[in-house]
């Protein structure tokens, strides 16, 4: 009799089929993923010193040059208030990040966050020299806009990207003059400004498609 296995028929794997993978978490957005648990490490740091790692080293404020001030320029973006803060980042965070880490490669994202992080610092030390800053809300913003710019291309701007700025940065400028609380809305009209920024320089230059990394 015929062993019919050696073609494929009845028992055993058929000839050049793969076997099914196991299943497996992924790693899949390093920038975000590593930013967010970041974020949350930092957030129970600040329980465990009693807020003082959150003030002198994640929250930024106009003060003398020193190596604390520089961590401070990017690690502002890390620091919370608490958790319903963290929470209410990290959501948009962990939803938007991958998207934008597959579409402009994790250095790049990586880039645009230290960008937006530095920008944000620099403008705060300027104009509110008497309150501190923390939170990842302005790289949420960048995000926001950026994601609404990803099927930009040169010589034509997306209707749905002119939306999302008229809504979201629009009520930030609205809030800003009408509403008194304690949310930066400059940081997120930065942020916003930031995200459209780079939708246009990615969507222009070629080179820097070409450029990216995953």
């Amino acid at each position: 009799m015929t062993d019919l296995s050696s073609y494929g028929i009845g028992g055993g794997t058929p000839s050049g089929e793969k076997k099914p993978h196991k299943f497996r978490i992924r790693y899949n957005a390093p920038v975000t993923l590593t930013f967010a648990f970041a974020s949350l490490a930092v957030l129970g740091l600040g329980y465990v010193t009693n807020g003082w790692t959150t003030e002198n080293l994640f929250s930024v404020y106009r003060s003398k040059f020193s190596f604390f001030w520089i961590i401070r320029l990017f690690g502002h973006t890390l620091g919370h208030a608490n958790m319903s803060h963290f929470f209410s980042n990290m959501t948009l965070f962990l939803l938007l990040g991958p998207v934008l880490e597959e579409k402009y490669g994790s250095k790049n994202l990586l880039e645009m966050i230290g960008i937006s992080a530095v920008i944000a610092s620099i403008f705060q030390m300027i104009f509110f020299s008497n309150t501190m800053l923390l939170g990842a809300s302005g790289i949420v913003f960048m995000m926001i806009i950026l994601t609404s710019a990803v099927n930009m291309k040169e010589g034509g701007i997306p209707l749905s990207m002119i939306l999302v700025i008229l809504i979201y940065l629009g009520s930030e400028i609205w809030d800003a003059f009408t509403v008194k609380d304690s949310i930066s809305h400059l940081t997120h009209i930065l942020g916003g400004i930031c995200g459209a920024v780079f939708g246009f320089l990615y969507a222009k230059d070629p080179k820097l498609k070409d450029g990216m990394s995953a």
